[in-house]
This record gives structure tokens, C-alpha cells and sequence, in this order.
């Protein structure tokens, strides 16, 4: 997969709730027009222009040329993954106020989507229902064996992901995989 590393402008161009839902839906469906985005995002087509052109300024989108496509503007995503780190912008208020945006945007993100999954899980097929779910887990690490760890993932993850393009499957699905790690804060358990 593609990644970029946020730089501080790019990370304060990301931390909008416009256009962070247009790099996503880029990500996730492929090329459009900023209408067809404007319609699925249920906002209007001027301010989804102007947003894209924000992105594109940014590094993180740009124009597809797509021949006998008319007037019509195409755009995509320049990556798959964004990664930042909360070092990375020291002395920038602005940039570590995007960090705590994009990173409360993503939690509430994946509380809505687990949401929704649980309420549609009833009508879903045992398979599916079976192996989608919620763990856990309480290790003893340092900070280098987290980071170890998440590398690790990380790896095992896109070698799942291109072994599923490898093999396209007629029952295969998007699937989102959240992970976290993060020493407790306040209350132990």
C-alpha cells in the first residue's frame, strides 16, 4: 500500500471534516468527479470542488486525466494510508491540534462503524457474524516492543490485503481492522 507521512501542512489541510470524508471515500471507492462526491457525501458540488483543490495543494489528491471524459474533473487519492507521529510537529500548535482532531475523528469513526455493524449483525450470514467482532488484549511492554509490535501487524496485514486482491473472492467484503495500542490512562483495570 501507498502511505505518506504528514507533513505539518498536510496534517492541518487533513484535519477538516470535508476533507478527510473526500480522501476517504477516494480511498475506499476509487476516482471521481467532485458531483458524483458532492452526492455521496450529501454536501454541494462548490464545496466539494473547493476542498479537493485544498487536498490536491496539500500532495494528498490530484486530477486524473481521463480521456473523452468531457468537462468532467476526475479525482483521486495519492495514497492508501496516511501515518503521522505526535513528534513530528514540535512547536506547531496548529499541526498538534490536527493530531488530536484526525485522532478523536478516527475513534468516533470506529465506534460509529462497529455501531452499525452490531445492529445489522442479526440479518448478516453465521460466517460473517462468526468472525467479525471486538478483542482485546493487556501486555506489558516498553515503548520499542509496542512499536515492534505494530510493525509486525502492520506487515501481517498487507500481506492479508494482497493475498485477498491475489484471490478475489465471490463472498469477499471491505472489511475494516482497527487496532490500537496505548498505555492506560487514569483507572487501571
Amino acid at each position: 500500500m501507498t502511505e505518506v507521512h504528514l507533513s505539518a501542512r498536510q496534517i492541518r489541510v487533513l484535519a477538516h471534516p470535508l476533507r478527510i470524508r473526500l480522501l476517504g471515500r477516494l480511498r475506499l471507492d476509487g476516482p471521481a468527479t467532485a458531483t458524483r462526491l458532492a452526492e455521496a457525501l450529501d454536501t454541494n458540488t462548490g464545496a466539494t470542488s473547493y476542498h479537493l483543490r485544498q487536498l490536491a495543494d496539500a500532495g494528498l489528491v490530484t486530477e486524473e486525466d481521463r480521456p473523452g471524459s468531457g468537462r468532467q474533473r476526475f479525482w483521486r487519492a495519492l495514497h492508501q494510508l496516511s501515518s503521522w507521529q505526535r513528534s513530528d510537529y514540535p512547536g506547531d500548535p496548529d499541526a498538534a491540534a490536527a493530531v488530536d482532531w484526525l485522532e478523536s475523528y478516527q475513534l468516533n469513526q470506529m465506534v460509529r462503524r462497529v455501531e452499525a455493524w452490531r445492529l445489522v449483525a442479526p440479518s448478516e450470514s453465521q460466517e460473517w457474524r462468526d468472525v467479525a467482532g471486538l478483542g482485546d488484549y493487556v501486555l506489558t511492554m516498553a515503548p520499542e516492543q509496542l512499536r515492534d509490535m505494530q510493525a509486525d501487524l502492520e506487515e501481517l496485514i498487507e500481506r492479508h490485503r494482497a493475498r485477498a486482491l491475489a484471490d478475489p473472492r465471490p463472498d469477499a467484503r471491505q472489511v475494516l481492522f482497527f487496532y490500537g495500542g496505548m498505555p492506560f490512562a487514569g483507572e487501571e483495570q
